[in-house]
């Protein structure tokens, strides 16, 4: 999927609580302040390009945001949101961040070699979410986002970051849960095809403004599959809600026909809160189609 085709941005938001992603339609781009999620490939070649992705607190690409890297070197996101740069020379670990934002994202620069011809996938998500970008790793990917051809269900999905050895998909939207055919090339290199498991998480949530003391329960119910799946849920709004655990804590869903989790909240003062919850992967070899 091309960006200048692209009708659709991702999005990661509710009024109140959050999972990440669904898709509307592209009415304004955020503006570079409201940057607050980056996505860099996992692993980058020395000397070769990548693309990287920037996202709003909504989920939107967000252009002319400005990322730093550990090394010095800095790029700014273009009007799809995204940045093509070349990855440093130097080989070992290197972290980037979103200027004048707190956290950065650790990726692996790894030596230079003869690229392969074909493409090849190593490790895929056993399980993801329809609605959420998932990682592919690899070899033979094309670090310029946009010249890689991945569809899934047999529909064009979205590369937001990739590097030659790795890949951040976003799923097309309206994708259906359970087992999805997916289809991975660069260029006009032979497609790689494996099917990944899609799962469909709900949100029920009252999403009123908190008050101080009020206990809130966040009920995630997941359909697609029986398993169980752990989710990750963050505190985006900690000056609001205290969040059971901690700002960052996990929890397994119950599994069986009735397959859902719970995450708790209790108010510290009035106002919307923002609990970003998410699926984790566990990464596999992929299964083939």
């Amino acid at each position: 999927m091309k960006l200048t085709q692209l009708k659709h941005v991702f999005l990661l938001c509710c009024v109140a609580c959050l999972i990440p992603a669904m898709a509307i339609a592209q009415q304004h781009a955020p503006a570079p302040s409201g940057a607050r999620i980056l996505l860099v490939p996992r692993r980058m070649i020395s000397g070769e390009h990548a693309t990287l992705a920037v996202l709003d607190v909504n989920g939107r690409l967000t252009p002319g945001a400005t990322i730093q890297f550990s090394n010095g070197d800095k790029v700014t996101t273009d009007e799809t949101g995204r940045a093509l740069f070349v990855a440093p020379l130097t080989e070992g670990a290197l972290f980037a961040s979103i200027a004048g934002r707190p956290g950065r994202v650790a990726t692996a620069v790894l030596r230079a070699r003869e690229l392969p011809r074909g493409t090849n996938v190593e490790l895929t998500p056993r399980i993801a979410s329809v609605t959420d970008r998932f990682e592919l790793t690899g070899s033979g990917f094309c670090g310029d986002a946009d010249k890689n051809d991945v569809t899934v269900g047999g529909e064009p999905a979205l590369v937001l970051a990739s590097s030659p050895d790795a890949l951040v998909v976003l799923p097309p939207m309206d994708t259906a849960p359970g087992l999805a055919d997916v289809s991975v090339s660069c260029g006009k290199q032979a497609a790689v095809r494996f099917q990944v498991l899609l799962a469909q998480l709900k949100l029920e949530a009252d999403t009123s403004p908190l008050q101080p003391g009020q206990k809130r329960t966040l009920r995630v119910t997941v359909s697609g599959t029986q398993e169980k799946i752990q989710l990750e849920a963050r505190n985006l709004s900690p000056e609001v809600a205290d969040l059971a655990g901690g700002n960052v804590t996990r929890s397994s869903s119950s599994g069986g026909d009735m397959n859902m989790a719970e995450f708790f909240v209790t108010g510290k003062k009035h106002g919307k809160f923002l609990i970003s919850i998410r699926l984790v992967p566990t990464m596999t070899k992929p299964s083939p189609r």
